[in-house]
C-alpha cells in the first residue's frame, strides 16, 4: 500500500499527525505510550533472563553475551528472539501491533524480535554504527518497520537510537567492506553520502516507543550511564511485503499474521535492495559483526 492509502485507513493508536510524520521523515516517537503495569511485567521477565544468564558462559541461541560477562557480573548484549517467551509475545501482539497497522496498513505480519542491552562498562563496544535494517532482510516492498520500547528511562548518556531524518527516501547502502565481507554497517566512504550531524537522538521515559522504517539510516552512541539500558525491539511487515532472502534469526512466529488478513498478492516496490549473506545456518548479531570490524 502507498502512504496515501495507509493514511486513509482509520487510525488505531497514533494520531494522524504522528502517522504523517513517520512517512515524511522515516520515524516517529511516542512518549509513555505503554502502561506502567505492562512495562513492569516486561522488566520482571527481563530480570529473570538476566539471572538465568549467570549460568551461561558462551553466547547461544538465547543470549548474546557482552565482553566481561560472568556469573557475578552478568552482561547480556542481546536476548535473542524474546518472542518465544509468552510474556514478550503477548506484548508483541498487543498495542504495538496496532501501532504497526497504523503505519504499514491493516494487514500486518510479525518478523522478529530482540532485546538489546547497553552497559556502561562496555562503553568501548556497545555503540551501534550507522546501518539500515532492510539489507539484513530484503522484502518485496518497504512497508517494514521496527518498534523499540524503552523498558527504563533512557537519557542521552544511555546511548538511545539516532536516526537520519528523511533517509528512508534516500539510497540503500551495501553493508559490506571493500573486500565484500559483510560488516553490518555502512562503509566509511558511503557515510559521506549523508550528514551525521543531522541525526536526531531519541531519549525518552520508560514506556516510550520509537518506530523507524527499515530503510532509515540509524545507529546509537555508546552508553556512558552507570546503569543498564534495555531496549525491546519488535519488527513487523505489511502482509503483502514478502521476504526474498534468508533472515537467519526467525522463530516459529515468523510471518504470523498479527492484524488483518493474509495477502493473496505480493506488492513489489521498483526500488532494488542489496542482498545479505546466506544466513540459513544462523545469524551472528550486529554487535558481534560491528565489534569485529572495529
Amino acid at each position: 500500500m502507498t502512504p496515501e492509502k495507509i493514511l486513509a485507513c482509520p487510525a488505531r493508536v497514533l494520531s494522524q499527525a504522528q502517522r504523517e510524520h513517520y512517512f515524511e521523515v522515516g520515524y516517529v516517537m511516542v512518549e509513555s505510550l505503554i502502561p506502567a503495569n505492562v512495562i513492569d511485567q516486561l522488566i520482571d521477565t527481563t530480570d529473570m533472563y538476566l539471572e538465568r544468564s549467570r549460568s551461561v558462559t558462551l553466547s547461544d541461541n538465547t543470549f548474546d553475551l557482552a565482553p566481561g560477562h560472568s556469573k557475578d557480573t552478568p552482561r547480556v548484549r542481546r536476548l535473542n528472539s524474546p518472542d518465544l517467551d509468552p510474556v514478550y509475545w503477548q506484548f508483541a501482539t498487543g498495542l504495538i501491533a496496532d501501532v504497526a497497522a497504523d503505519l504499514v496498513g491493516p494487514d500486518v505480519t510479525f518478523h522478529h524480535s530482540k532485546l538489546n542491552f547497553k552497559w556502561a562498562m562496555d562503553k568501548d563496544s556497545n555503540a551501534v554504527e550507522w546501518h539500515q535494517d532492510i539489507p539484513f532482510y530484503p522484502h518485496t516492498n518497504y512497508n517494514v518497520l521496527a518498534i523499540g520500547t524503552y523498558l527504563m528511562d533512557t537519557f542521552d548518556d544511555d546511548g538511545p537510537i539516532m536516526i537520519i531524518p528523511g533517509s528512508h527516501n534516500g539510497p540503500l547502502y551495501e553493508l559490506y567492506d571493500e573486500k565484500r565481507v559483510w560488516t553490518g554497517q555502512i562503509a566509511a566512504k558511503d557515510v559521506k553520502g549523508f550528514d551525521a550531524e543531522d541525526a536526531v537522538c531519541l531519549p525518552g521515559p520508560k514506556g516510550s516507543i520509537t518506530v523507524h522504517n527499515a530503510r532509515a539510516v540509524h545507529g546509537s552512541r555508546s552508553s556512558t550511564s552507570p546503569g543498564m539500558r534495555p531496549l525491546l525491539i519488535n519488527n513487523y511487515a505489511a502482509a503483502d511485503a514478502y521476504p526474498y532472502a534468508d533472515s537467519g534469526n526467525t522463530t516459529s512466529n515468523y510471518r504470523k499474521l498479527v492484524r488483518g488478513n493474509p495477502a493473496l498478492w505480493a506488492d513489489h516496490d521498483s526500488r532494488p535492495c542489496p542482498i545479505p549473506p546466506d544466513w540459513s545456518k544462523g545469524y551472528p548479531s550486529i554487535y558481534a559483526q560491528q565489534e569485529l570490524e572495529r
